[in-house]
């Protein structure tokens, strides 16, 4: 257990990857979890680990009331995410019930509130040892990142003008037990031997673990002089997209993958098949996009000094761990490989 004594825990996006596992956490440390669910979520971890339940969503503002009052800390890891959709959409919740929340912070006097943004908040280009002293972007590649982006504005303007004890912690790509989205969606792609490096496939990838995030946001709530600052987390190696992609592969029991289109030629796909999606309205995102082409194109190094040296973070897991652990659920059932794709 931690020595730290016992405290209320009011935890957003609590049935998600991220904030599962830091309730998980956090009652691992003795720490009493008060987690806001939709009515319509799977709250079966959540059942099972005897977890405080608020009813709502972040649009409710009497929920996010009833969750902040008396709780020490607030953990947002709520957020609408995806590649594909409108700014508005994501906007609504990313950022205007974003606000609800953090009134309700102000309001219940709470002792820290951590939020999880995102490095997708820097601009959309090849990123080499990128720090905190940059900039977020002021034009995103897609709608998620640009609502990311207003968020954490919007979160700092109640630190300076409302004092409230807030940090922000960026995470990258987040992998991990648990996800219903990324693994599950990229593993799909590779059995069906449509992947494709954007390029050589030797750019970084910005990579991070679960467990290493959740520890970082505890970090983050825990030391003092994190108030008011915001931090880039990574697993802190440098991974490439091949080896990255190569071991999930691998670990599936599937050929890693060779097959690459040129850079210049993803970046047009990107643009022209988006454009071409949107204008006809379509609600699934086309397979070379915008944030695809980020995700696999660009160099995403990224550097987590600042962490290191004002939160004492040093990530428990390396990115092979972490990968060994998150693939475990996707393995096959019988222990033998699955059919290797002609790639």
């Amino acid at each position: 257990m931690n020595d730290n004594p016992t405290k209320t825990l009011f935890i957003t996006g609590a049935t998600g990857l991220v904030g599962s596992h830091v309730v998980e956490e956090a009652l691992r440390r003795g720490h009493h979890v008060r987690a806001l669910v939709r009515p319509s979520s799977d709250t079966r971890w959540l059942d099972q680990w005897g977890v405080e339940k608020v009813s709502g969503d972040l649009e409710d503002r009497d929920a996010l009331r009833r969750g902040a009052t008396s709780a020490d800390w607030i953990l947002n890891c709520a957020a609408k995410v995806g590649d594909w959709g409108t700014l508005e959409e994501f906007r609504r919740l990313n950022v205007e019930a974003f606000r609800l929340l953090l009134d309700a912070a102000v309001e219940a006097h709470v002792e820290r509130f951590v939020h999880v943004s995102s490095l997708g908040v820097y601009e959309g280009r090849d990123h080499f040892g990128t720090d905190e002293t940059v900039p977020p972007a002021a034009e995103s590649l897609d709608a998620y990142t640009r609502s990311k982006v207003e968020a954490e504005e919007l979160a700092l303007q109640y630190v300076k003008q409302k004092g409230l004890p807030l940090s922000v912690v960026r995470p990258g790509f987040i992998y991990g037990p648990r996800d219903r989205t990324v693994l599950p969606k990229l593993l799909s792609t590779l059995r069906s031997g449509r992947f494709f490096y954007f390029g050589s496939g030797q750019q970084i990838l910005n990579c991070i673990y679960v467990k290493n995030l959740v520890y970082a946001i505890f970090l983050a709530a825990e030391v003092p002089e994190a108030v008011g600052e915001v931090f880039n987390v990574t697993d802190g190696g440098r991974v490439t997209k091949r080896q990255f992609i190569g071991r999930v592969a691998e670990l599936a029991g599937l050929r890693p993958p060779n097959r690459a289109i040129p850079l210049w030629l993803a970046r047009l796909l990107a643009n022209v098949m988006e454009r071409r999606a949107k204008r006809r309205g379509d609600t699934v995102p086309p397979l070379v996009n915008k944030a695809r082409y980020k995700f696999v194109g660009l160099n995403l190094d990224y550097s987590i000094a600042m962490a290191q040296r004002v939160l004492g973070y040093q990530p428990p897991y390396t990115t092979e761990a972490g990968l060994v652990e998150a693939m475990a659920e996707f393995a096959p059932a019988s222990g033998e490989k699955e059919p290797v794709n002609a790639t």
